[in-house]
């Protein structure tokens, strides 16, 4: 690995002192944390942009998490960074999702607003901190720092103070001093982003809201199209082909561009370790034109996928149905279990029960206490 990169002899530690594994480095443990939680496997049945009844072959939050880390692992073996503290993070990224993706979230949000609010990173950090019970010493996974910094990808101000009274110094401490995360925690929101952007197309094209005539019209993915057909000519009359291919193309084309402007940054920028990486900005970025160009490409897929009148009546019944399911808890907290019934803060006691719902647990709990059947 580079002498930038997290090593995990180097870790800041865990809450909870534990005696070193001994086949496993520090972040290969909190991968395997991650991979057996609860929360990682609800993950399977939680929506992406269609939810899981729409088809079996639309992405879930589990299948994005798996093409980000896959994604993530590629780029920091090119870069030397730490591929094991990449994969934990990646896999942990959406653990805090609400069910119907960022539809439940906002409607989660609304419910809380007078109450500290809703945010899915920081329940993210939530679940691995404090909602698993897994083990017998203390709540939660017991991740290292750099884990758990990677997680918080997102912190509001208010937020971050919170944490960082309980927490002096610690993960969210970067949101008050405006340093940056470990290296391999950027490298996870770049994946992110690079990931959502490809397989959303996919799946638009798949679910028939975005047709191939809508996808010639960006720019970035547009491109690929020229260049696959042009080599590929018999592609011509085979759609689903020369959409794979030009996918291909443009999640290959990213990530060498991701690759040579962080390898330029970092050498221009002279660090020499992880610490001095943190100060030194963002270091893992697209180029200039990249950035550019996949702005557009997000632009449209918020305009003409995220925004089109299906999703948005489909997201309005589950905005529905998790404001509903809120305020039944609320009046009624028996009806959770009995472990999240029994805590004083009923109203951070119902956010928690909801937002750990699959999509399809929250629809036969919505059905059960209101007597109506939404989508």
């Amino acid at each position: 690995m580079a002498p930038w990169a997290s090593h995990s002899s180097q870790s800041r530690g865990r809450h909870h002192a534990e005696l070193p594994a001994p086949t496993r480095n520090a972040f290969q443990r909190d991968r395997d944390r991650i991979v057996h939680s609860t929360a990682f496997r609800r993950l399977v049945y939680k929506t992406q942009v269609f939810l899981n009844h729409e088809g079996d072959l639309f992405r879930t939050r589990l299948t994005h998490s798996l093409e980000v880390a896959q994604l993530g692992r590629s780029i920091a073996r090119a870069l030397g960074l730490n591929e094991d503290l990449v994969e934990a993070v990646a896999l942990a990224h959406d653990l805090g999702h609400t069910p119907f993706g960022h539809a439940g979230q906002d409607a989660l949000h609304e419910c809380m607003e007078q109450h500290g609010g809703f945010e899915h990173n920081l329940q993210s950090l939530r679940v691995v901190d404090q909602l698993e019970e897994r083990y017998p010493e203390f709540d939660g996974l017991n991740l290292s720092f750099e884990t758990r910094e990677g997680i918080l990808k997102h912190c509001s101000r208010p937020n971050a103070e919170a944490i960082d009274a309980l927490e002096p110094g610690g993960v969210a401490r970067r949101f008050l001093d405006r340093t940056q995360p470990s290296l391999e925690a950027q490298l996870c929101n770049l994946a992110d982003a690079i990931a959502y952007n490809a397989h959303d197309i996919d799946d638009g094209v798949r679910s028939g809201l975005l047709s191939l005539d809508q996808m010639q019209e960006v720019p970035l993915f547009d491109h690929y199209r020229l260049q696959a057909l042009a080599e590929h000519p018999q592609l011509k009359d085979k759609p689903r082909r020369w959409l794979y291919e030009s996918t291909r193309r443009m999640l290959s084309e990213q990530v060498y561009d991701v690759i040579d402007t962080t390898r330029a940054a970092i050498a221009a920028a002279g660090v020499q370790t992880a610490d001095e990486a943190r100060l030194a900005g963002p270091l893992l970025r697209f180029s200039d034109e990249m950035k550019t160009r996949s702005a557009e490409l997000k632009r449209f897929l918020f305009a003409s996928l995220y925004r089109h009148p299906q999703v948005t009546q489909i997201m309005g019944q589950a905005k529905q149905a998790v404001r509903e399911l809120f305020d039944a808890y609320l009046a009624q907290p028996s009806e959770m279990r009995a472990e999240f019934a029994a805590r004083e803060d009923r109203h951070r006691a119902v956010a928690d029960y909801i937002a750990g719902m699959t999509d399809r647990f929250a629809l036969r709990e919505h059905e059960r206490l209101t007597g109506r059947k939404l989508l």
